[in-house]
């Protein structure tokens, strides 16, 4: 880790003004009704200047703020740490600069919450395989498993049977129950990373992962089902990633929602898939039959004539990180000896733009390289927001709703602080017409393709095609619907509470180059660079393309707050009755 010492100087500069004498007359007020000639100018006006509002975005600024969030100092803002109350309070100090309204605690920017961290001991946590018949398996922390204690106690011994509950979800849409015929409370249950197989779209999303594949999904149901563990076995093509994924994402902190009143499982852990072989084995069966087995309609699940015997003991953590937020509000008008209200007369529709500041921290006492500096994962996304809250501030856009922009924590540790923005928004969450995300943009030029998946969920994808079209957008699907993307970046806490929200995200294909150049690209940062030390900013890095992304951004933005038309997720959608709810 290097030791930087760095000075930040931030200035308020304002010059003196003169005032004129002015004609009374063109000072006084006028009551004349606007004219078809004066809303055409103001029209024109408006259109003239969020077109300049986007050209000043600056993708030399979104550099700037880039190069600091993933500098060493920050320590790679692991929530609560050091580094990352310094992305808080320089975020804070931004939106400051522009002017935005604060949107935090007590007339503040920052949202704060409370945590509590839970960092398993490696030489001090065990899990062992104990067969009915047979030799006890010793499991290596780290090589062969990974576990956090959810219940946020510093030690925790389990004892208990292990249950192979296939995909362990529980789906009456599907008609689909894994739980069926067995009762797991108490015990120990073993299932599938991801989505039973299914090549039918209105079957599990058909390739798309649904909610249902995540792996917060397989804790939080083992939970609701009295299970005091869970084991969930890692195979590469269902995750989307490698166990090295896996491995730097769940061997440092865990944070967990100190006020979450869910119930919780005592150890959420993944295992390899080689030791699933071998407990299979020890059973008596067969991994790769069961697992077939699991994916087809009428599974049973099946207890194994296997124990768990674990002992967590953990390092526990209670800390504060906050959410950083800040509003552009609509102008106020005012009458005289009456205080001044917001110029519209009817409930806001607000458009809100996210983004992560928060990564995986450091390692302390590693040798070497110990920083998980978040460069693209999302320095970047950050560093956008940034420069588009700036744009929208210095606008002079007469907003007719609020414009909110939100840079959230915790985002690593299973969404937690847009989970819990969305639980308590600054305006509410029927007041919030739109989110749009912005997470981990490669910064390697102009896309000519984007994915904004999620989109075409809401009755506003036909505005989306349109804009898209305008910034010579091509609109590409997810190119890997398995993976489950939606339900992985922050935008999936707002859709759960209601609110319509999609990422914007990149193709392959860039301009001056080959779908095949981009997706090299792409594939060497997620091979090398993702969730590992290698994530720094680079000097060579072009962001011309997250500027014009932002531009993208600002003017879906303005289309949110000026549209006629409530914006809603399409009839059926998974969210449609979350925003129904918020309507009441």
């Amino acid at each position: 880790m290097k030791k930087l010492a760095l000075v930040l100087g931030l200035t308020l500069a304002g010059g003196a003004g003169s005032l004129k004498a002015q004609d009374p007359a063109a000072a006084a007020p006028t009551t004349a009704a606007p004219t078809a000639a004066s809303s055409s100018a103001a029209a024109t006006s408006t259109k003239h200047l969020l077109a300049t509002a986007e050209a000043s975005i600056d993708p030399e600024k979104i550099r700037a703020h880039v190069k600091f969030l993933s500098d060493d100092l920050l320590e790679g803002r692991g929530p609560g740490l050091r580094g990352a109350e310094i992305a808080a309070q320089y975020i804070a100090t931004q939106f400051a600069l522009y002017g935005l309204k604060p949107g935090g605690d007590n007339g503040t920017y920052l949202q704060q919450i409370n945590f509590v961290g839970m960092n398993a001991i490696p030489s001090k946590t065990k899990f062992t395989l104990v067969p009915g018949k047979g030799k006890a398996i010793d499991l290596s922390y780290a090589d062969d498993y990974t576990v956090s204690n959810p219940t946020l106690t510093a030690s925790v011994d389990v004892n208990a049977p292990i249950v192979f509950v296939g995909y362990g979800v529980t789906a009456p849409e599907f008609a689909w129950n894994d739980y069926a015929g067995v009762d797991v409370k108490g015990k120990v249950i073993l299932c599938i990373v991801g989505d039973p197989p299914s090549d039918d779209p209105s079957f599990f999303g058909g390739r798309a992962m649904t909610y249902y594949g995540r792996w917060t999904y397989k804790f939080e149901q083992a939970a609701r089902m009295g299970a005091v563990g869970a084991l969930i076995i890692h195979r590469t093509d269902l995750a989307s990633y490698g166990w090295d994924v896996v491995k730097n994402s769940n061997t440092s902190e865990k944070t967990y929602l100190r006020d979450d009143e869910n119930p919780r499982v005592q150890a959420a852990s993944w295992i390899q898939l080689e030791i699933a072989r071998k407990l299979f084995a020890a059973g008596g069966m067969n991994l790769d039959e069961q697992m077939t087995a699991a994916g087809r309609k009428g599974f049973k699940a099946v207890e194994l004539p296997v124990r768990l015997r674990a002992h967590v003991e953990s390092v526990v953590r209670p800390f504060q990180s906050a959410n950083v937020v800040g509003i552009l509000a609509p102008p106020t008008k005012s009458s005289q000896g009456k205080p001044a209200v917001p110029a519209i007369a009817v409930k806001d529709q607000a458009i809100l733009y996210t983004a992560h500041y928060d990564h995986l921290g450091f390692v302390p006492g590693m040798a070497g390289d110990n920083i998980y500096n978040g460069a693209v994962d999302n320095a970047t996304g950050c560093g956008m927001l940034l420069e588009m809250a700036r744009a929208w501030a210095a606008s002079g856009l007469k907003v007719p709703h609020s414009v909110i922009f939100a840079a959230v924590t915790a985002e690593e540790q299973g969404l937690l602080g847009s989970e819990y923005l969305g639980q308590h928004p600054p305006l509410p969450a029927s007041e919030i017409a739109l989110d749009i995300n912005y997470d981990m943009i490669l910064p390697i030029g102009v896309p000519r393709q984007i994915n904004v998946n999620g989109a075409q969920r809401t009755n506003f994808f036909p505005i989306v095609e349109a804009t898209a079209h305008q910034f010579q957008f091509a609109i590409v699907p997810d190119p890997r619907p398995e993976a489950g993307s939606y339900y992985r970046s922050d935008h999936f806490s707002l859709s759960r509470v209601g609110i319509p929200a999609f990422s914007v995200e990149t193709g392959v294909m860039y301009e001056g180059h080959d779908e095949a150049w981009g997706r090299a690209k792409i594939n060497d940062y997620e091979d090398h660079d993702y969730h590992n030390f290698s994530d720094n900013y680079h000097p060579d890095w072009d962001f011309a393309g997250n500027a014009k992304l932002d531009r993208f951004g600002m003017e879906l933005g303005w289309r949110v707050i000026t549209t006629k038309k409530a914006i809603a997720w399409k009839t059926g959608d998974e969210f449609e009755a979350a925003r129904k709810n918020t309507s009441h």
